[in-house]
């Protein structure tokens, strides 16, 4: 049998601020491969060029990755804010539609950071554009020098930040085969109000929502927060869930 083949989500990015391009992370495209055991096919997060059907007709799965845009805060009836841009409103536009495509059809969908907004406002929930600024929060954003700089070291930048508590007996946790585990942490904007069938699977030590499923969906239809495509060849954690999305990939194309 062929391998499988999935889909990975482009961004909209800018080179020389000039020219248009869309954009994968290579460690997305290094998890599906090394891991996942599929061949990474990356498609523009952009309507007008990619045809949802189209799509669903020729991979066996969907990858929706971070990204540094936030998802825009219209499409879940909230004022916008230049402090939270930037903004890929084409990406929502095809994300959003996409996520509810894959559930329908039953397609393998694994969402990760902005991957899991874009699956939880797609069935109705909301996002706080910076949820270290709810009372009892914690700053889930990526390290920081004193003088404000990004810290250098990806390592620092990926290690692994707070706990997460996993409903058990719930997907995550017959994956994992555990209840509490460690995770990186590399974002502003997360879930406020979950979707209608939004299901919270995981919530870190200060309340925030960090793994999801969607109820009642036919096939793979998961979401974490934190960046599971880090380290996956190297990560048990990340491993799993790159290796169990592999898995539903093959059951997809039987």
């Amino acid at each position: 049998m062929k391998r499988p083949v999935v889909g990975v989500i482009g961004n909209a990015y800018r080179i020389e601020n000039r020219f248009a391009t869309q954009m994968v992370g290579e460690r997305n495209l290094r998890a599906v491969a090394e891991v996942s055991g599929a061949l990474p096919l990356m498609f523009a997060g952009c309507p007008d060029i990619t045809d949802i059907g189209a799509l669903l007709d020729t991979v066996d799965g969907v990858v929706l990755t971070g990204a540094r845009a936030n998802v825009h805060p219209t499409r879940f009836g909230t004022e916008p804010d230049p402090r939270h841009e930037p903004y890929d409103i084409k990406r929502d536009d095809l994300a959003l539609a996409l996520s509810e495509a894959c559930v329908a059809r039953g397609v393998p969908l694994f969402g990760i950071c902005r991957g899991l907004q874009e699956m939880n406002v797609a069935f109705g929930g909301s996002l706080h554009p910076e949820i270290r600024e709810l009372p009892g929060r914690m700053n889930h954003r990526m390290p920081r020098l004193e003088n404000g700089e990004i810290h250098p070291d990806p390592k620092v930048i990926f290690a692994d930040r707070h706990e997460v508590s996993l409903v058990p007996g719930g997907a995550f946790a017959q994956i994992l085969k555990c209840e509490s585990i460690r995770v990186n942490s590399l974002h502003g904007q997360g879930i406020l109000e979950p979707g209608k069938r939004v299901v919270i699977e995981g919530v870190a030590e200060d309340g925030t929502i960090e793994a999801i499923r969607i109820a009642d969906a036919p096939g793979f239809a998961l979401g974490v927060q934190w960046h599971a495509e880090y380290d996956p060849q190297r990560n048990p954690i990340n491993r799993a869930l790159f290796e169990a999305f592999g898995e539903a990939l093959v059951a997809q194309k039987r």
